[in-house]
């Protein structure tokens, strides 16, 4: 017996490696944290192992411990439900040899059933289905594996489908699987390519026996076990035990017993299941996140072409020209002739005719609904659409297939609401014209001042006239040089307010241009912070989760 022993420990020297089950909690939840980045973003295709993964190994280690559910997998004839009654020293599960008899799964229990009941539910074994195999006349002959759960799968070869589905199922909730083959057909290649091919990263989880070896002559025995060897070695399972077993003789089955009280005994199995369940789902996940360094976000070129185009849309040229003729527009009102003033104001202010509040002192009595800003060309909308498109393509540049899709996707997904957020930012800014400056004053004090004396000159003359006309005397007008007075008060007033107009026109002209340009600084400031929130923030948010889903993968691989 301490051959058998000594053999089963070589047989399973790649399982002497403990999980650490704080690791593998730890390893979870890191991909864990990879779905919350990733969901949303990635397609669900992609993601659905991932999921399955999570439910499947929380409700596993939920539900118990201190059992190790171990699955017979094997074809049609390759004597698993001998092999299963052998085990369980009693006639538990139907057997069969030409065709598919074992249809739905059987279980039978070693030791307490706490626990043991819930795990069946979840597995999904009909309780008619289950079997305890201690009773009070074992004694302890059957306590070296208390906590075993053993089931008989379905054939997976079976001509009916549900069979197979069934076993597909079940093979993924099992701890540990025993893969049953016989002589004839070990070598199929569907129980190769597609099911011992898949589970080479459940190496210390799988054990593979040949049954039914009593068929075989003494000679030919160790030949087959060489070549099952091989065939399991180019399927991705070197180092996986394999076994020679014959259900007919108790002798038959030592070796399999004891390598399942050692399984049942370390207790390791269901960790190492999912350890392997890890390294598949964690290996299926790699391309998603494959670049080695962190993505980085648009730009400051990107940001300035989208503010930009986003400027156009929102006709940021068209109310800084208003700006300018808005500025011009007052400025002439209050620093001109004081006689053709009202002829000015009679005139629209070009701030009035697109609705914008930029020269209302007061924020409260600028609120308005709506602009009327020109609507934006088909080349300004095609402008913003490039412009979009090219900080979601320059952002994703390096972000391995899927995340490009998702960027792009959130990059445009407050492409609808642009239009009111822009409305909103121009109606909002400050244009710098709520408060007229100081040296407007000044100069209409000045236009006042040499219009009052051009009145009273002509009001001077005037009243002289009518004298005359009343054939009263006129009296002396002062003279000034040759000038009288009156004359000089009128004619002075009219070339003064004229010089005057004349020099402040090219500083109103200066000073429209500055007003413009200021207009045009506050309102680009506006439009990047609308392109900032809608779209410039989506793209940083998707960038964000990548770079958790990037980290999250690297903590859930094993090193």
């Amino acid at each position: 017996m301490s051959n058998v022993v000594g053999r089963i420990r070589e047989a399973f020297r790649g399982g002497d490696q403990r999980v650490d089950p704080d690791v593998l909690l730890a390893r979870l939840d890191a991909v864990r944290r990879f779905l919350a980045a990733a969901d949303g973003h990635l397609p669900d295709n992609r993601l659905v192992p991932a999921h399955t993964l999570v439910e499947r190994a929380g409700t596993r280690l939920a539900l118990s411990r201190d059992h190790t559910v171990v699955a017979l997998a094997g074809a049609t004839g390759s004597g698993k439900s001998s092999l299963f009654n052998a085990l369980a020293r009693l006639d538990l599960s139907p057997v069969g040899v030409r065709r598919p008899t074992t249809g739905v799964a059987h279980a039978c229990v070693w030791g307490p059933q706490e626990g043991a009941g819930r795990l069946l539910d979840w597995i999904g074994v009909l309780p008619r289905h289950r079997f305890v195999r201690e009773s009070a006349l074992d004694a302890d002959d059957e306590a070296a594996l208390h906590g075993l759960v053993l089931l008989d799968l379905p054939d997976f070869d079976s001509v009916q489908w549900s069979h197979r589905l069934e076993v597909d199922r079940l093979l993924g909730l099992v701890d540990l699987v025993v893969w049953v083959v016989d002589p004839q057909k070990y070598a199929d290649r569907v129980i190769h390519t597609s099911y011992l091919g898949e589970f080479h990263r459940h190496r210390d989880v799988t054990l593979v026996v040949l049954n039914q070896a009593d068929r075989l002559p003494p000679a030919e025995l160790p030949r087959v076990l060489a070549d099952l060897r091989r065939l399991l070695d180019e399927d991705g399972l070197d180092g996986v035990p394999v076994l020679a077993t014959n259900a007919t003789d108790p002798d038959g089955i030592v070796e399999l017993r004891a390598a399942l009280e050692r399984t049942v005994a370390e207790r390791q199995a269901v960790l190492r299941r999912l350890a392997g369940d890890v390294e598949t789902v964690v290996a299926g996940l790699d391309e998603l996140v494959g670049s080695d360094h962190p993505a980085g976000g648009p730009d400051e070129a990107t940001a300035g072409e989208l503010t930009r185009a986003l400027a156009g849309t929102a006709g940021v040229p068209a109310v800084t020209e208003a700006v300018r003729e808005a500025y011009r527009h007052r400025a002439v009102a209050s620093t001109g002739w004081p006689l053709v003033r009202g002829w000015r104001r009679l005139r629209p202010d070009p701030l009035r005719r697109l609705h914008l509040p930029g020269e209302v002192a007061d924020p409260a009595e600028s609120l308005v609904g709506a602009t009327s800003v020109p609507d934006p060309t088909a080349a300004q909308r095609s402008a913003l659409g490039l412009a979009i498109r090219a900080v979601a393509d320059r952002a994703a540049a390096e972000l391995p297939a899927g995340w490009p899709t998702a960027v792009t996707e959130a990059a445009r997904s407050r492409l609808a609401d642009l239009p009111d957020a822009l409305d909103r930012a121009v109606a909002a800014t400050d244009l710098g014209l709520a408060r007229r400056p100081l040296w407007w004053r000044f100069v209409g004090v000045g236009q006042w001042l040499v219009t009052l004396a051009a009145l009273g000159g002509l009001g001077w003359l005037v009243f002289g006239y009518v004298l005359r006309a009343l054939g009263l005397p006129d009296p002396e007008h002062p003279m000034v040089g040759v000038v009288p007075l009156p004359t000089l008060l009128l004619l002075g007033g009219l070339l003064a307010g004229l010089l005057l107009s004349a020099l402040t026109r090219p500083i109103v002209r200066w000073a429209a241009g500055r007003a413009r340009r200021r207009a045009e600084q506050r309102l680009t400031a506006a439009v990047a912070v609308v392109g900032d929130e809608y779209v410039l923030t989506p793209v940083r948010a998707v960038l964000a989760d990548y770079g958790v889903a990037r980290e999250a993968l690297r903590d859930a691989v094993r090193h």
